[in-house]
């Protein structure tokens, strides 16, 4: 299932999430069959495995062909009938492969996934959740002809109190100049027919279209529209490409954030792509049982931490209102873990994948980049700046933000529209949560981020699931019961903070290698277990963000 709803009417697709002939490398001799997508962490017996393992399929195919992979972890290469045709870095975004003039017929497709912290490897490193290998998300190929739709863009704003939407298509010509005609409907009905000459290669259809009749998208109203694509030629339709959309606008007016010209309040989770029976490769049945907790606790939002995210999860959340912080993949890197000749690269790769790609989900309020990396330091403030001109020349409707630890010393406060701050009182720090946020926000008014909004974006609490303490020790359930309802209750107190991500949602495996600091090898703050079993603070989390 690449998606949660049809994508295509007249292109040809053929999922790929079946059965595929897996082992580790140079270990042909333990082939077995394994489901697609999953993560070889749960394959019995290689459950502890770094390195890389070899998935192969048969496919029959022809012409010309796009190859799609959601995504695979950590480092990819792709091969047909033993040729190789690409290669891609990193998990946690899609990437697709096109193939010319392939012979209609049976085709051997391989796919190498490596998991391990090699040295060309600036994102992919030992951190605090784990490195898990395999074709994580779903595969499929596509049949397209020399000219078909490559991506569509859709940009809701308002006007005098009408709604507008920008619409880019990018057309890809594999052939000469041609005409073609591009029409485009919103739930069936057409709204805009475009002549367009298409030249070889890349070129771009835009239009401004306005929609006086559609409904805003409100987290608690979620209108989606079907925003259609279709190339035809000669008056016979070639291609399509279908997505889903919403009318509204997320703006920043001192310091408040307003979805569609209201002040809204987040109550969220940090949120890690991990369950114990599926590592980081989670079937929809699984991600819905999440949304449905999350809704249950009351609370409205998640972040991605530290990595853009499965797509039928954004759909999801598209569906049930929850409003979606989306973070590109980097997550507490030191300067001169910064400083790797190839992080920039792999880090502008990752945010204009994750955008491209995600661009259309209007569950996506902000867009979010290096969590906890060296934003106290000038070359850090460089790099900073770099990402957050990046993502403004690929997205000006979304504010930007990053969440920083670099308390009372951060230097880059003025760059991203919304400021973020991870705390975590009476658990690193036995201060009181009030004393906490009073001096953190009183430092930021003296900085570049003085003025805008603020949120908590981690805070929370260790709890080991079913242990319990009657004197209330650290790493029991009641504990972090207790210092989570004295987070949680200080933060709503004080409107300055737009409101709070818990870290973390649920519980997650760390590699061994931080097991001193990880009992269990586990990150245990999570407000469920990894088998989304609810521990004490859930109840509290609950009565304060008000679930029902």
């Amino acid at each position: 299932m690449e998606r949660l709803f049809q994508t295509h009417e007249i292109r040809k697709q053929q999922e790929l999430n079946s059965l595929w002939d897996f082992y580790p490398e140079g270990r042909e001799e333990e082939k077995r069959k394994v489901l697609v997508p999953s993560c070889f962490e749960t394959y019995p017996g290689i459950e502890n495995y770094r390195g890389t393992g070899i998935y192969e399929c048969d496919v029959t195919m022809g012409g010309n062909i796009r190859l799609c992979l959601k995504g695979v972890s950590h480092t990819a290469k792709v091969y047909v009938d033993e040729d190789l045709k690409g290669e891609h870095y990193n998990a946690y975004t899609p990437f697709t492969i096109l193939l010319q003039n392939v012979n209609r017929g049976n085709h051997r497709i391989k796919v190498t996934a490596d998991n391990s912290c090699h040295d060309r490897s600036a994102l992919h490193v030992i951190n605090d959740y784990y490195n898990y290998g395999g074709i994580s998300r779903p595969v499929f190929v596509e049949e397209v002809g020399d000219i078909f739709i490559e991506n569509m863009q859709f940009t809701p704003f308002n006007k005098e109190v009408t709604w507008y939407g920008k619409i880019s298509v990018q057309i890809c010509n594999l052939k000469e100049e041609k005409e073609v005609t591009l029409k485009l409907y919103l739930d069936g009905g057409i709204v805009c027919e475009i002549l367009h000459s298409a030249p070889k290669g890349m070129s771009l259809a835009e239009t401004e279209i306005c929609f006086p009749d559609v409904c805003p998208y409100e987290a608690n109203a979620t209108k989606l529209y079907y925003l259609k694509a279709v190339l035809e030629e000669d008056g016979k339709g070639i291609d399509d490409l279908i997505d889903r959309v919403g009318f509204r606008e997320i703006t920043i007016e001192g310091d408040k954030i307003l979805w569609n010209g209201k002040p809204f309040v987040i109550k969220g989770y940090n949120r890690h792509e991990d369950h114990a029976l599926f590592g980081n490769a989670i079937p929809p049945q699984a991600m819905d049982y999440d949304i449905r907790l999350i809704l249950e606790s009351g609370a409205n939002a998640v972040r991605t931490s530290h990595y853009p995210n499965d797509e039928r999860f954004l759909d999801l959340c598209d569906e049930n209102g929850i409003l979606v912080w989306e973070e590109a993949h980097a997550r507490g890197l030191s300067e001169a873990q910064m400083r790797h000749p190839d992080f920039r690269r792999q880090s502008l790769d990752c945010i204009h994948e994750m955008i491209v790609n995600h661009y259309n989900h209007p569950s996506i309020f902000t867009w979010g980049i290096l969590n906890e990396c060296a934003s106290e330091t000038e070359y850090g403030r460089e790099v900073y700046i770099e990402q957050y001109e990046e993502m403004r020349r690929r997205d000006k409707s979304r504010p930007l933000t990053s969440a920083t630890c670099k308390h009372f010393c951060d230097i880059c406060l003025d760059l991203p529209d919304i400021v973020s701050v991870n705390i975590y009182p009476r658990w690193y720090e036995d201060v009181p949560v009030e004393e906490c946020l009073i001096k953190e926000y009183e430092w930021i008014q003296t900085t570049g981020g003085a003025g805008k909004p603020v949120i908590v974006s981690e805070t929370g609490a260790g709890g080991i699931p079913g242990y319990h303490s009657a004197h209330g020790q650290k790493w029991s359930e009641e504990r972090q019961a207790e210092i989570v309802r004295e987070q949680l209750t200080a933060i709503k107190n004080h409107p300055e903070y737009q409101g709070v991500f818990i870290w973390q949602f649920s519980d997650i495996r760390v590699p061994d290698e931080n097991f001193y600091a990880r009992p269990r090898s586990m990150n245990n703050k999570g407000i469920f277990d990894e088998y989304r079993k609810k521990k004490l603070a859930f109840y509290v989390v609950k009565e304060i963000f008000g679930g029902k």
